[in-house]
């Protein structure tokens, strides 16, 4: 699921789209902030269903093989052991996945090759001829399985890449919390008999809450830019403005942002948090140019009694 991280990163994202579109309508880029949240679960949607493709060509196979000019026994006789997958039936039972896969139009037409190449590739596994030949199956084998064919099959495969990077414009970033929803999902799937009872993963722990979060992040630092920008450009004097990128000023904002206008997040928190995504969005000397601003920014702001943290938030 997404993580407080993964949240700053979606704000960050939409605040920098914000700067660079000609449209300052906040309540609009509040909507697409919220859209690529949802796309998160929308990818994750996509992917169960490839799965399930790779699992149903399964009997595409079977049946071309059948169908050869000169087929062997072994054509003739195709293991379809796949197509009673215990995991795989649960989740096409799952009324969860079948609305989601209704809401976001899921369907693999419009690429007919993908799910025939992703099941070669499975096929031609020493991992799919071993589950093909275990007699003492369990819903635990067949996770395991599965789960090949998400990690091994279709992240592997550079056509499944490009497919996910062509429909998700954030896939790189995703990337990560798609997996995590889908580790969730075999942890979640353990009722093979009552299937009912299993469950998809969930964006967030807490979305309401999640959901104020970033709401109320992405409208400070927009509300308080001209203030904030002011303050950094204080601490960088000795620097030409057109030399701080952006990504770097976006990263400080927020954190002021946190500083002064959430009470129950730590200081320290909140700075290790965007030093680390400092590093994977920013430049290389970024992460050590943030920490020093925000020191010198911090030290003011205790001295003017502006940071007032309750419970566990300390500002120490």
């Amino acid at each position: 699921m997404l993580n407080r991280r993964h949240l700053r990163v979606k704000v960050l994202q939409s605040l920098y789209a914000f700067h660079q579109s000609n449209t300052k309508e906040i309540k609009t880029h509040e909507k697409f902030l919220l859209q690529s949240i949802d796309q998160v679960f929308e990818m994750y949607i996509w992917m169960l269903s490839l799965i399930n493709e790779v699992v149903e060509y399964t009997a595409r196979d079977a049946e071309e093989r059948a169908n050869k000019h000169l087929p062997t026994a072994e054509d003739l006789n195709a293991d379809v052991k796949l197509l009673s997958n215990k995991f795989i039936l649960s989740l096409v039972k799952n009324k969860e996945f079948i609305a989601a896969v209704k809401k976001y139009k899921v369907e693999w037409s419009f690429d007919p090759e993908l799910a025939k190449s992703l099941f070669d590739t499975l096929k031609a596994a020493p991992d799919y001829a071993e589950y093909l030949a275990k007699t003492d199956d369990s819903i635990q084998s067949d996770k395991d399985i599965i789960k090949f064919i998400f990690k091994k099959v279709i992240l592997k495969s550079s056509l499944a890449e490009q497919v996910f990077e062509d429909k998700f414009i954030f896939w790189p970033v995703d990337r990560e919390v798609l997996q995590a929803l889908i580790a969730k999902t075999f942890k979640n799937f353990s009722f093979d008999d009552e299937p009912e009872k299993n469950n998809l993963a969930e964006i967030s722990g807490n979305w309401a809450e999640d959901r104020e979060f970033v709401i109320n992040l992405f409208e400070q630092t927009i509300r308080h830019d001209a203030e904030y920008q002011a303050l950094i450009a204080e601490k960088t004097q000795n620097w030409e403005p057109d030399r701080i990128a952006m990504m770097d000023t976006l990263l400080m904002k927020m954190a002021i942002v946190e500083f002064i206008n959430f009470t129950s997040i730590p200081v320290k928190v909140t700075i290790n948090e965007y030093l680390e995504i400092s590093k994977e969005f920013s430049t290389p000397k970024s992460n050590s140019f943030i920490n020093g601003i925000l020191d010198k920014i911090l030290f003011e702001l205790k001295a003017q009694n502006k940071i007032r943290k309750i419970g566990r938030g300390l500002i120490e």
